[in-house]
């Protein structure tokens, strides 16, 4: 699934009984949380379509593309998009957004994939794979639908912040550990259990290349100038000289 909001009303809990990630119900509010949030709206995705470059005219698999925003983004910049998500209520606002001549499905990314080999030119997976536990079958899919010398644009939770972030609630995680984190999300009245899968910058790189990419870029991207008239408060800590601060880390891969 797709993006993370800027600061949702949410705690670190233990795993329970509670099902986990359901999208479904908080669709409408983490949709309207999304549109205009310091770290989707003004952080990750002009990030995302910074790295993404010119896209006319190429086939680009969104893949947990939520409701919607950057496959919108990447349509009218001239791509061919298909969207997938696990979330049908997720799906449900993005046909709302997009029309119901869109390309959407749901698919579980850890599952396989319903398309041919090298049938797109890029995928595009936004804050998606640090939901899954193991990224090798999900990685393998995604390259098998990747043509050769496609890309897979990633980013994910900056593993540093991450750490940092349970080291200042009194926890005492393991960097270099691949560890499940949950939290407690509501948004829109509504309420949801999220679980993450937290791992070292060593396993993501580890995993990328054992699927059959080549790493070109890494980036640790500014977020966009006008954030810090629209979102004073949380940009207080911030020098006034500096545009970046820990939250997602991105990668640019090449599929050989």
């Amino acid at each position: 699934m797709a993006r993370m909001s800027t600061m949702p009303e949410k705690h670190v809990e233990a795993a329970s009984s509670s099902r986990f990630n359901d999208y479904d119900r908080i669709a409408e509010g983490y949709t309207a949380e999304n549109e205009t949030s310091l770290l989707n709206a003004y952080y990750e995705r002009p990030a995302m379509l910074e790295l993404a470059g010119d896209v006319t005219g190429r086939r680009i698999l969104d893949a947990g593309c939520g409701s919607g925003p950057l496959f919108s983004a990447l349509r009218d910049r001239g791509a061919i998009v298909t969207g997938v998500d696990a979330s049908a209520g997720m799906l449900e606002m993005a046909r709302r957004r997009l029309g119901a001549d869109a390309d959407l499905r749901v698919v579980d990314l850890a599952s396989p994939l319903p398309f041919p080999d090298d049938a797109f030119d890029d995928v595009i997976a936004s804050l998606v794979l640090h939901y899954l536990e193991d990224w090798g079958p999900t990685l393998a899919e995604l390259r098998r639908v990747l043509r050769p010398g496609g890309r897979l644009l990633v980013s994910v939770e900056h593993p540093f912040m991450s750490t940092l972030m349970q080291h200042m609630a009194g926890e005492k995680p393991t960097y270099f550990e691949t560890r499940n984190r949950t939290e407690e999300w509501t948004m829109g009245g509504q309420t949801a259990q999220m679980s993450f899968w937290d791992r070292p910058l060593h396993a993501m790189t580890e995993a990328f290349t054992a699927a059959g990419f080549r790493i070109s870029v890494i980036s640790e991207p500014p977020f966009v100038p006008e954030a810090r008239e629209l979102f004073p408060e949380e940009l207080r800590e911030i020098e006034l000289t500096r545009t970046r601060f820990l939250s997602f880390l991105f990668f640019v891969l090449e599929a050989n």
